[in-house]
């Protein structure tokens, strides 16, 4: 029987670079993000996870807003579906975000390693391809703001 879970994942950007740990269970680079808990909504499911993995405050792309008495939530990027294991997959909200305090400091239970990569070294063949390229368009969405 097919499972899904729901998770949340952040391409963290600064100076012109997006930061990935190296994960420890899965051995690949990959963003800081986790599964999305019972009654979280997914923006501050991606907050909170930075945060626990890197000890990084961050600012996402885009915030809450009102559209008269409901609230639209943070949108993610693009939504991706994820191969887990045969049974096992999950729908990864996937958001941008950019540093606004905290000291990188990475849990040591989840990942073994950190790199900050700019656009140029996402061309790293050990990086899986949806890492290099939304990694890339997380970098080019912030380039583009600063230049306006």
């Amino acid at each position: 029987m097919l499972t899904r879970d729901f998770t949340a994942t952040t391409f963290i950007v600064q100076n012109a670079a997006t930061l990935l740990l190296w994960h420890r269970k899965l051995q690949m680079w990959l963003p800081p993000g986790g599964h999305i808990d019972a009654n979280e909504l997914p923006h501050e499911a991606a907050i909170r996870e930075v945060w626990e993995e890197t000890g990084l405050h961050i600012a996402l792309h885009s915030e809450p807003r009102t559209l008269g008495s409901v609230v639209v939530l943070p949108q993610p990027h693009c939504i991706l579906l994820e191969p887990i294991g045969p049974d096992h997959e999950h729908i990864d909200l996937i958001y941008f975000g950019r540093v606004i305090g905290g000291t990188l400091n990475p849990s040591i239970r989840e990942s073994d390693g950190v790199r900050w990569l700019t656009h140029a070294e996402l061309d790293d063949p050990a990086i899986a391809e949806d890492i290099r390229v939304l990694g890339r368009a997380a970098i080019t969405k912030y380039q583009l703001e600063i230049r306006n």
